[in-house]
Parts: structure tokens; C-alpha cells; sequence
């Protein structure tokens, strides 16, 4: 097997996601095209310096505004919010591959004692008045309730009876979300909004082994370089290690993924075949792989294994979101800043929007940082750029 050096490792992972080189991703269009290729960005309503699928965006999508997603999800309907790594945004073109997902919804809805009903009430009242949300849907009360596939709900005590019901017939899969208000969100028929053939269509997997490889597969192709070993990067999927190792072998004989081995780690990783020619122009040093500076979104997708980005990059990221103020080491909502193929440090940047300026709290450099004029003048671009994201006229250091 191939044996690659670390850095090769991760200049093909950074230009695959679209991170080093010319922009590989533009406007609305490329925002859609950066999902489909991820499969799937997670979904965080925290907004600090935007959300973190807006964030994830804005670091590889040149000209990107949060406008664009929000058109995508709620006006072209090219993409879904649903579960997937944990809370997800994916295309909407993959709904066939969850029927198993919204199955077992189904099946655990009969197991609620009154949620038929009320599904039924529920469906009639906004097949007559449009998009509602748990505050305007007219159903009182609580019920014992739980989510099949995420955290909501209660496992012991009673939940709000309209949360509840919405939140099932969303899993059903009979509604989507028509949009979002904050962290509010509004539900409504699914068939007003996706083609009948997309709702009807066969599940392309014929059992949960074969959807358990199509995710596996997605999986690698968001991080572009996935090794065999348990990774928060397969979170959401069932995968014990003698699964995996199976899921990896037959993706290999189907010649659906590529391996290499890195020097220094004593397990494979593996790559998606489409990605061949990636792959062998940074073994010939031919790939586009002139630096560019982004500030990367905690969930990013590059950031799914933090482990393999401590073994590759040696940089050692923690959201501190949850950790207490006087036990922080950065900040509440800090992102890594990557430079060419490195990670050259962390930043906290927090939008005044009331007077229109970005405002940068902390900034804190790896050691053996070179403070150079290009790194610099990196920064001034990135940070003005950032701004614009932010509706921000200018940046405050």
C-alpha cells in the first residue's frame, strides 16, 4: 500500500473540501455544490459570528452570503434540514436514502397513546392554513413523547403536546421545515414542496448494510481522508469496529475508495476513487495548493475528527461553548484559522451590529508562527471579508 507523507495527508484534505488553492466554490451555486459534495453540513442554531452551516460556507464559497442558504433550504428547496450527523442540511435529492429513517419514526409513533389522533388534527389544520410552528399550531396540553431520532422530547416526563406532534410528523417525514425564525421553526406539508416522484421513490438501498455503506462513503468524501479507526467523523451511524472494517473492505473491492497508509500511523485511511486525480497531483506536487487564510466553522466538516486532525496537524482545537467562562483556555465561540496547509491559530471575532464594526476579542497564534507581512496582510483580507459575512462595515482588532 501507498505510504504518503503528513503534509501530502493534508494538502489533499484541505483541497478536496475546497480550503487551499483558487476558489473551488462561487456564490449560490457553489454553496449547493459544497453540500452535495459533503453529503451533509451540521446544523447549530448558536449565532456568535453566524451559524455554524453559514460559517462553513463562508470559509470555502467565494462570495458567499447567508442569504443564499436560507434560499436553497426555503425557496429552491434544493436541500432539506434533517437528521443525519446529528441536526444536518443535505440535498434534498438524498430523501429516497432515509426511508428506513422515517420507517422507524413511524413505527415508534403507534407506540404513543393519543399521538395518532392528534397527527391527524394536526395535518388537517395546516393543510388549511399554511406553515405553523409549535406556538400558533391550536393543540393544548402534553403528552408522553420522545423523538426516534434526535434528543427531543422527554423519556420520563410529559412534553408540550404541539412541539410534540409536529416534531414526529417532521421525523414521519410528512412535514418539512418551511423556514426558520431564530431558532424557531415553521412546518409544513412536504408534498406542497418536494416532487411526488422524490417522495414516492424506492429507498436505493435494499437493507440497513448497504445505507450503512452509501453513509460511510458520504462520510469520507466530506472529509476527503478518513482512517480506519472509531471517528466522532462517522457520528450518527451504527458502526462498531468489526462492521466498519467490513463496510471499508467491500467499499475497496467495489472499487469505491482508494487507500494509503501516513507515515507515523500505523492505520489505512482511505480516500473516495473519484478523488484518484486529486490524489495523484499532490503525490506530483501539480495541484493548486496556493494559500489562502479562512476562519473555520467549529462543526466544519474538517473539523468532524479531532483526533485526526491532532495526529495529521498537530493542533489541538476544543469548542469551548459548554465549557465554563473561568475554565476557558480561548473563547466561547473561537474558530481555527487555516493558512496555506496549516493551522496557524484561533480567533474570536464578535459582530457589533449596531454600529456595523467586527469586533476581534482574542486572537491567539500557534507556537512557531511566523508573524510575516503575507500572514498579515492574510489576516486583513480575511477579517474584512468576515465583516462583509457578518453585515459589518468594518473590523476592529
Amino acid at each position: 500500500m501507498l505510504t504518503i507523507t503528513k503534509q501530502q495527508a493534508t494538502q489533499f484534505i484541505l483541497a478536496k473540501q475546497g480550503l487551499i488553492g483558487s476558489y473551488r466554490f462561487a456564490g449560490k451555486e457553489g454553496a449547493y455544490d459544497y453540500i452535495h459534495q459533503a453529503g451533509c453540513i451540521q446544523f447549530d442554531p448558536v449565532d456568535v459570528c453566524g451559524k455554524n452551516a453559514e460559517l462553513t460556507l463562508q470559509s470555502r464559497v467565494k462570495g458567499f452570503k447567508k442569504s443564499m442558504l436560507w434560499e436553497l433550504l426555503y425557496e429552491d428547496r434544493k436541500l432539506v434540514d434533517y437528521v443525519d450527523k446529528e441536526l444536518s442540511i443535505w440535498p434534498a435529492q438524498d430523501w429516497p436514502y432515509f426511508a428506513s429513517f422515517r420507517e422507524r419514526s413511524l413505527r415508534m409513533s403507534d407506540t404513543f397513546e393519543g399521538l395518532k389522533e392528534l397527527k391527524e388534527e394536526a395535518v388537517s389544520f395546516i393543510r388549511e392554513h399554511g406553515p405553523v410552528c409549535s406556538d400558533t399550531l391550536p393543540i393544548e396540553g402534553e403528552i408522553y413523547w420522545h423523538s426516534s431520532m434526535h434528543w427531543s422530547g422527554n423519556w420520563q416526563k410529559k412534553s408540550q403536546a404541539a412541539r410534540s406532534v409536529l416534531e414526529q410528523l417532521y421525523t414521519d417525514g410528512e412535514l418539512i421545515i418551511h423556514h426558520k425564525k431564530g431558532s424557531r421553526k415553521y412546518y409544513d406539508l412536504a408534498e406542497k414542496y418536494l416532487p411526488a416522484a422524490l417522495l414516492k421513490a424506492d429507498n436505493p438501498c435494499k437493507d440497513e448494510y448497504e445505507l450503512i455503506s452509501w453513509r460511510v462513503l458520504r462520510r469520507i468524501g466530506a472529509v476527503g481522508l478518513l482512517w480506519d479507526k472509531s471517528s466522532t467523523a462517522f457520528l450518527g451511524i451504527d458502526l462498531k469496529a468489526d462492521l466498519r472494517k467490513r463496510v471499508l473492505a467491500d467499499l475497496s473491492a467495489d472499487k469505491k475508495i482508494g487507500s494509503v497508509m501516513v507515515e507515523g500511523i500505523k492505520v489505512p485511511f482511505y480516500y473516495r476513487i473519484e478523488d484518484e486525480a486529486l490524489m495523484q497531483e499532490i503525490l506530483a506536487g501539480t495541484a493548486n495548493l496556493k494559500p489562502r487564510m479562512s476562519f473555520i466553522a467549529p462543526l466544519d466538516p474538517l473539523m468532524w475528527d479531532k483526533a485526526l486532525i491532532l495526529a495529521l496537524w498537530d493542533f489541538r482545537y476544543s469548542w469551548e461553548i459548554y465549557t465554563p467562562a473561568v475554565k476557558r483556555k480561548y473563547g466561547y465561540y473561537t474558530l481555527p484559522i487555516i493558512y496555506g496547509d496549516r493551522f496557524v491559530g484561533r480567533i474570536e471575532a464578535v459582530p457589533d451590529r449596531k454600529e456595523g464594526i467586527l469586533q476581534v476579542k482574542g486572537l491567539w497564534w500557534e507556537l512557531g508562527v511566523r508573524q510575516t507581512k503575507a500572514l498579515n496582510l492574510a489576516l486583513e483580507r480575511t477579517l474584512s471579508r468576515f465583516a462583509k459575512f457578518n453585515d459589518c462595515k468594518s473590523f476592529q482588532k
